[in-house]
């Protein structure tokens, strides 16, 4: 059973949580950080695998999604404040997370911030902090968000989005066939996301384009990186870069895998996470 819940913030902002395990005692906790845009709300897929492997699985949708309030100026390591209340609210004490897409950083950050919280992570197609050590847009199909966000804030990825306009080529054939089938519920998710607005995407990619708010080196748990080697979203050079970055990480580089396709890693993902923090 999944209960969904409101969880009010100090600032008064608030954020909209769910949990797939509410009846479980005693069972590892994993957070699910969503994609760009999702509303937060628990996948088929995830859920699914979580269940066989006994773990109990909690989402919540970042600010301007899923009926969160907008927080904008949030940069990436704000996620790590948002993700702990969110836990102590649930009454979860140490967690790891586990990230897609967009969700990656955020799963990093609270690993970053609260290292007392944050067991390990994975990012599955995660995108790099930006950096000049080499060319973050190289690779990307469709980089005309985030370059906006890059040259001119939240203001001229706002006036982006008023033109913006999808372009089917990001994903590979192995990718929509994900989409059409295994994976049809974050499609659809994506396309209530997009529906509701278009804050908690604009927000996000000013985030990713600008300081994180910490460095990741201060990720001292253990981090698994996904990449699929074909990815025109998030190109592989992200993740090899930033497994060189992190302390303590490992690289699993998918050379068929887009960057839907990539998800199917899921299940033994959580297998990884489980023989390191289960």
């Amino acid at each position: 059973m999944i209960t969904t819940h409101e969880v009010r913030l100090g600032d008064g902002r608030v954020l909209v949580a769910h949990d797939a395990g509410a009846d479980a005692t005693g069972a590892p906790t994993l957070v699910w950080h969503h994609g760009s845009p999702q509303t937060g709300a628990p996948l088929d897929p995830v859920v699914a695998a979580a269940a066989a492997r006994g773990i109990r699985l909690v989402s919540y949708a970042r600010p301007g999604y899923g009926g969160s309030t907008p927080n904008p100026g949030r940069d990436v390591a704000s996620a790590a404040g948002d993700v702990v209340a969110v836990a102590d609210a649930l009454g979860v004490g140490r967690f790891a997370s586990m990230g897609a897409s967009g969700g990656g950083p955020h799963a990093l950050a609270g690993a970053a911030m609260h290292p007392d919280r944050v067991l390990g992570v994975v990012s599955l197609a995660g995108i790099a902090p930006f950096t000049e050590a080499f060319d973050w847009f190289d690779g990307m199909r469709a980089p005309g968000a985030l370059a906006a966000a890059r040259a001119g804030g939240r203001a001229e990825r706002a006036r982006f989005a008023e033109t913006e306009e999808f372009d089917p080529l990001q994903f590979l054939p192995v990718d929509l066939a994900a989409l059409e089938g295994r994976w049809a519920s974050l499609g659809a998710d994506a396309g209530r996301a997009g529906a509701e607005g278009s804050d908690g995407l604009i927000d996000d990619d000013v985030a990713f384009a600008n300081p994180w708010g910490f460095e990741l080196a201060e990720v001292a748990a253990p981090v698994l990186l996904v990449q699929g080697e074909g990815d025109r979203v998030v190109p592989r050079r992200h993740a090899a870069w930033m497994a060189a970055k992190l302390p303590n990480a490992s690289l699993w580089m998918r050379l068929d895998d887009g960057h839907v396709s990539v998800l199917d890693t899921v299940p033994d993902a959580m297998d990884w996470l489980l023989d390191r923090v289960g």
